[in-house]
């Protein structure tokens, strides 16, 4: 409860900011101190310190699980604002109401992890995706910014629709929103109305997190989005949703006396081929990491997949790892002036900071050894030969797997082995210094990763 309200006070606050306060950096340092001050109140409410005691009725239960993971998430945004800030005002003229939008994005991730009725849970991703649909076009002379906001809003919608639609179904069927009660009679007698709604509630998420057949408007509203934005949009608020999606197949789905999943599993494969193979054909980096966010998706879906210890501790990991190495490549990648693959040639001779530490983050995104990115790939896997059925889809994801290698490598080699002469903007000696930062906790963890997975029981 410490993270909703305070995100949603600060967010409040810097909207005001915004007609007080002409300096950017001033405006940059109160989204900063606020974030880290949102942090602290969740990491205290991990304690057990409750700043705001309120009586939710049952429909949010605060777990570990989904404290930890708000702990990850508010984490990897306070990195976003130190490495990103700058950029996150240099797009257009209202920054203050950007970050107040963030901050309203992290209200609702806040709410998504401890759900426990289905109005919360759309409740929660509303207040994820509409701010989202405003930064997206938030570079208002950019045709494709213009174009991409649209696509996502119209897009949004209609998911928006199927979800309520499902949300209507289960409760004709069940005449409750509670996730307990859905939970507690699992096998009594429900009816095709029942199975219709999860259906639908099932797709409306499967389309937030990008996740085929679902995915279509991913590359392009990541493509057109300012790319400060894309980096949040692509980690921590894709994270965010999975881990609702990951809380709502726990509470409803297992043991519905229905094969979900299977359905999951196709989900997964078709995620994991479509993502990796067309992100082999990109020329811009940008657009195939856009891409790569949609094979990622589809080791994240184990954890909706398998549904046991070994998949909560990977999607924690998962959410971790992922959201350091994405967040550090775009902060490389918005200082290029030019995003395709020729754009980094020679980069480890102009920056070899930048080329270095770009290389840690892609390694652990293939999920090579001594990074984070194998050891989420390796719980990711392990929770699915844990559950015993589908072993074919293991199999799949490590082909897959290896084929991620290929788009990686191709940003490693342009940097250390083309000849070339990449331009950047002007990069700052704090700049470097966070990049080596991240790239050194990638490191870290990938050697000690119960230094994360111990809050889960502790």
């Amino acid at each position: 409860m410490n993270a909703i309200i305070l995100s949603a006070i600060l967010g409040v606050i810097l909207m005001f900011s915004g007609i007080f306060l002409t300096s950017k950096t001033a405006i940059r340092n109160i989204a900063t101190a606020g974030m880290a001050l949102l942090l602290l109140a969740n990491i205290a409410e991990q304690g057990g310190f409750l700043l705001f005691d309120v009586n939710t009725h049952n429909m949010l239960v605060f777990s570990k699980f989904g404290l930890l993971f708000n702990s990850i998430a508010f984490s990897a945004t306070l990195l976003f604002f130190l490495v990103s800030a700058k950029d996150i005002t240099n797009v257009g003229i209202n920054a203050a109401e950007y970050f107040a939008l963030i901050f309203f994005i992290s209200c609702g991730i806040a709410i998504v992890s401890s759900f426990n009725s289905l109005l919360l849970l759309f409740l929660g991703i509303e207040i994820i995706s509409i701010p989202l649909y405003i930064l997206t076009g938030s570079d208002k002379r950019n045709l494709k910014s213009n174009e991409a906001s649209l696509k996502y809003f119209l897009m949004g919608s209609f998911s928006t629709g199927i979800m309520l639609l499902g949300i209507a179904l289960v409760y004709g069927a069940k005449a409750s929103f509670s996730m307990e009660q859905m939970h507690s009679s699992i096998n009594a007698g429900r009816n095709a109305w029942f199975y219709s709604g999860l259906l639908l509630v099932l797709i409306s998420m499967l389309f937030k997190v990008s996740a085929a057949p679902f995915h279509f408007w991913t590359p392009d509203v990541y493509d057109g989005a300012p790319t400060v934005f894309t980096s949040f949009m692509a980690t921590i608020v894709k994270a965010g949703v999975f881990i609702a999606l990951v809380r709502l197949f726990d509470m409803s789905f297992v043991g519905s006396g229905y094969d979900w999943q299977l359905i999951i599993a196709i989900v997964t494969a078709a995620t994991l081929f479509i993502g990796n193979i067309t992100a082999i054909f990109q020329q811009s980096v940008k657009r195939m990491l856009a891409y790569s966010s949609i094979a990622q998706a589809g080791f994240m879906l184990f954890g909706v997949f398998s549904q046991n210890d070994f998949s909560r501790e990977g999607i924690i990991l998962y959410t971790l790892g992922y959201s350091l190495a994405t967040i550090g490549i775009f902060a490389v990648l918005i200082k290029m002036k030019d995003y395709t693959f020729e754009g980094f040639n020679g980069l480890a001779r102009t920056e070899p900071v930048l080329a270095a530490t770009t290389t840690i983050f892609l390694l652990s995104l293939a999920g090579i050894p001594l990074t984070i990115g194998f050891f989420a790939k390796y719980f990711m896997l392990a929770s699915a030969v844990k559950s015993g059925s589908h072993l074919w889809l293991v199999i799949f994801a490590i082909l897959c797997a290896a084929i991620s290698v290929y788009y990686y490598f191709r940003v490693i080699q342009s940097m250390y082995f083309k000849t070339g002469q990449a331009e950047t903007e002007p990069v700052t000696p704090v700049f470097r210094w966070l990049l080596a930062g991240m790239a050194a906790a990638v490191i870290i963890l990938g050697i000690f990763p119960n230094l994360v997975l111990q809050y889960l029981y502790f």
